[in-house]
């Protein structure tokens, strides 16, 4: 009885799913955070539109954080051309940016502030340099108070092309796509570094621009495609002052892969 409740209770779900209109809504200044919207659209079949800024940003990373430092000093936000899509009209919005100062794109402080997402679903998503996801969708939650915020996916600029294998995995997880995926074991605890360990992190994120800490302690998971890191580091934050934050390292089982770093959490 309880294995055909169960099977109902999947059966209706995925009914609930495929009903719900969805739409891939994103900002994109140089083409990483569309290359994963595109990625996003294609999986779900979903509709899709670029916001875009009656004043384009640049592209030159120095002068959008230039002009973007200017507009949240003042309090301004730039203005947006009108969507074509109607906010009303869905029930899920994948809303997509890439990560600026910390937290989502001028841009989308603008759409937020204009437009009404009360009782929509939101499901963020992200590029970013080196992290970003948690604090941003932290400030969607803050900004969109009526809305429900659901776990988003962000991926590092210099990892976009792993974007498709890990949107199919996190659409299905969640459930805004039908199949199974691996369940993945939880880390060990956590840790002190080895030498051996140390390495790894060196390998990848030694090449970043900036520098990332040291590596204290660490948990581990093994999974059928990767062994998997998530490192405690000790380092400065922008402001100078000690701090303390997690940098997750990757490291497939394919023949020659080398260590990546895919995310840091502040």
């Amino acid at each position: 009885m309880r294995k055909f409740l169960f099977t109902i209770a999947i059966l209706m779900s995925s009914m609930t799913i495929s009903a719900q209109k969805q739409l891939v809504l994103y900002y994109s200044e140089t083409g990483s955070t569309k290359t994963v919207a595109e990625v996003l659209q294609k999986q779900l079949n979903a509709d899709i539109e670029s916001i875009e800024p009656v004043t384009p940003y640049s592209g030159n990373f120095q002068e959008t954080m230039q002009r973007g430092q200017r507009e949240r000093q003042s309090g301004e936000t730039p203005a947006l051309k009108p969507l074509k899509s109607k906010i009303a009209d869905y029930d899920v919005i994948f809303l997509g940016y890439p990560i600026w100062f910390g937290t989502y794109a001028m841009p989308i402080a603008t759409l937020v502030k204009n437009e009404d997402f009360a009782g929509k679903t939101i499901v963020p998503f992200c590029t970013f340099g080196s992290g970003g996801l948690n604090t941003s969708s932290d400030e969607l939650k803050k900004a969109l108070p009526k809305a429900k915020i659901q776990e988003g996916y962000g991926v590092r600029t210099a990892r976009v092309a792993s974007a498709e294998k890990e949107l199919d995995r996190f659409l299905k997880e969640n459930g805004y796509k039908k199949g199974h995926v691996e369940k993945f074991p939880d880390y060990s605890a956590q840790q002190p570094v080895t030498e051996a360990e140390k390495a790894i992190f060196d390998a990848a994120c030694s090449s970043y621009q900036f520098p990332l800490g040291t590596p204290s302690t660490v948990g581990k998971r093994n999974t059928s495609e990767s062994t998997d890191y998530k490192f405690t580091v000790k380092g400065r934050g922008f402001n100078g002052a000690e701090s303390t934050s997690i940098i997750y390292v990757t490291v497939g089982k394919e023949p020659g892969a080398k260590p990546e770093f895919t995310q840091v959490v502040r």
